[in-house]
């Protein structure tokens, strides 16, 4: 009974769909149908733009953002987190698949595959090292990116090169160009969706309400204001059809889109093109860098966003399993035609806003998905590329965060030289901005631990206090700090005494820098002995067998005692005569 206990836990675990399949009630289902519903007509034209961020056919934008509901209905621990394709990863995608399906779509599984390698090996910690303004700048930066990149849609320019210096120069040189009806209908469409973003915000809370009109107007208010995205998208279209049916067309349309579903295959792991076959391998190191840095910012969204939002509405959840859901979303996801996801953080706060239950509410939206690709895609030929680009606009502006470097500024200036690096670099290749933000964050983490802050306080005792852990690339600049002040002292004192409270753990090459700078001030006729040692660092350097070696159990026993050879309190000096045997040949004096 036990062990069928525990595989039981383990099983639900595995699959949390378990944990709430079996209290599902008809109030859960309401609610999560109308929560469904209000992400689906969010998603679909959201699909539509990012697939053009993606730089691929619009029709790979709605093949990305069902298999996501329907996995992560089943693996996923948030009740709010919605996956599909999100702004960030559609400029990640359009950096590393070279606007090429086969490209992208193989991008997915292999980053799927890391993904659940992650998840499985309890790898998550690694997402810990991408510091906040190395976020904040590429998001920043990301947000500019992707919002002039559709400037060019928004002027019904043609012939835009997408590399982001070229794209300013080539947009401002041939702004004379600009399609009057293009822009009209942009600058409206951006219009009408600040203004029901702003009429959102301001909304009362709906228990405010007393009266049934008041309740309906507030509830045709918020569902306008949340719907947005999809009402600007089909008054933009039917705007388009009328000048159709009228016989002139001012406004550049999106075109065909093949209607039906995608065929469930397995990627392609080669691409035909005219003059032979480019083999997996090529592709492989074509994209290169990008095997590494689109598993992990998917998977540093997914995780962000699912600790945000259980927080907020008080539930816990698995970042391991969190990993597994979305890598199987991947790897599924490139067997009908997806391009990488994770998790929306947009679609996400309209899923808890809309008061869903549980992960099914995913179902619903998935559905949406594949009846509009079923049904619905001979109507996408009249949505305007100005009104999708007002819709990317729209969507990646809120991502611009102008008050981090204010408060960067005033909090720890160090942190603004990430921010900044990633911020800059983002401009140039976003590979780039993201790789140089982790290795100048990197720098200074390692920094930060080879130089700790260091207190020496003179007396009879010199007595060294370490501001935080001892690590081996301190050693260095702990010898240097007491030699420094034990040895070019007028009067020098009768011993040193090193501080270990901040000290958790040390390894060999510390015990072995130790060892050598006992030996150096016992050649000047000093004694070093150590006070508050923890347990694991008194284990280390016990098991190390240091000759003369000598503790005390506080800071004020030993400047009591003055580093006298024999311990105080009934703590016995610990001495050996191996200390030869402790040090590397070479450092033997």
């Amino acid at each position: 009974m036990p062990a069928a206990g525990a595989r039981c836990a383990g099983l639900r675990r595995r699959l949390p769909v378990l944990r709430w399949l079996p209290r599902y009630s008809l109030a859960w289902l309401q609610l999560d149908l109308m929560a469904g519903l209000t992400v689906g007509l969010t998603v679909v034209p959201q699909a539509l733009a990012y697939a053009e961020v993606a730089g691929l056919p619009l029709q790979y934008g709605l093949y990305s953002s069902f298999m996501g509901c329907f996995v992560y209905c089943f693996l996923g621990t948030a009740k709010d987190v919605t996956l599909g394709p999100t702004a960030i990863m559609s400029l990640l995608v359009s950096s590393y698949a070279f606007h090429e399906p086969v490209y992208a779509i193989l991008l997915t599984f292999l980053s799927g595959c890391v993904q659940l390698a992650m998840g499985l090996l309890h790898l998550g910690f690694l997402l810990d090292f991408i510091s906040c303004p190395v976020i904040k700048g590429f998001t920043s930066a990301a947000s500019i990116t992707i919002s002039f990149n559709q400037v060019k849609n928004i002027l019904g320019l043609q012939g835009i090169p997408r590399q982001f210096f070229l794209q300013v120069y080539e947009t401002l040189r041939r702004i004379g160009e600009t399609r009057a009806g293009d822009a009209v209908l942009g600058l409206a469409c951006l219009a009408v969706l600040a203004g029901l973003r702003a009429m959102k915000s301001h909304l009362p809370r709906a228990a405010c309400m007393e009266s049934l009109v008041a309740r309906l107007s507030y509830l045709i208010v918020w569902t306008s204001a949340t719907a947005r995205n999809a009402l600007v998208v089909l008054f933009a279209g039917l705007v388009a059809y009328s000048f159709q049916v009228m016989g002139s067309q001012p406004l550049t349309l999106t075109g065909s889109i093949p209607q039906g579903l995608p065929a469930f295959q397995l990627p392609r792991f080669s691409m035909a093109v005219p003059n032979g076959t480019i083999p997996f391998r090529s592709m492989v190191e074509d994209m290169g860098v990008g095997l590494a840095v689109v598993p992990l910012m998917g998977l540093l969204e997914t995780v962000a966003i699912a600790k945000a939002f259980a927080s907020q509405n008080d539930y816990r959840i698995d970042p391991n399993q969190e990993l597994l859901a979305l890598g199987f979303a991947n790897v599924l996801g490139s067997f009908v035609s997806s391009y990488p996801i994770t998790g929306s953080f947009g679609r996400t706060a309209v899923n808890a806003q809309s008061g869903v239950c549980t992960p099914a509410g995913g179902l619903v939206t998935g559905a949406l998905v594949l009846l509009s690709l079923a049904y619905l895609t001979s109507l996408f030929y009249y949505i305007p590329k100005a009104a999708l680009a007002a819709v990317i606009i729209s969507a990646v502006v809120p991502m611009f965060d102008a008050g981090i470097f204010r408060t960067l500024w005033r909090v720890k200036r160090l942190d603004l030289v990430p921010l900044c690096v990633t911020f800059l670099l983002c401009f140039w290749e976003v590979q780039y901005g993201i790789v140089a933000g982790v290795l100048v964050s990197g720098i200074l983490l390692l920094y930060s631990i080879a130089r700790p802050p260091i207190k020496v306080s003179e007396g009879d005792v010199l007595l060294v206090q370490l501001g935080s852990s001892l690590h081996f690339p301190a050693m260095e600049c702990l010898r240097d700090a007491v030699c420094s002040h034990a040895l070019a002292a007028a009067s020098p004192p009768r011993s040193v005494v090193l501080d270990c409270c901040h000290i958790s753990s040390i390894d060999y090459t510390v015990v072995v820098g130790l060892a050598e700078l006992r030996q150096e001030l016992r050649k000047h006729g000093l004694s070093l002995a150590f006070c508050s040692l923890q347990d694991p660092v008194l284990k280390v350097l016990l098991s190390a067998d240091l000759e003369g070696f000598q503790h005390f159990p506080s800071r004020e026993e030993a400047e009591r005692c003055g580093g006298a050879e024999a311990g105080g309190g009934g703590t016995a000096p610990f001495t050996s005569t191996s200390e030869s045997l402790l040090l590397p040949t070479g450092l033997i004096q």
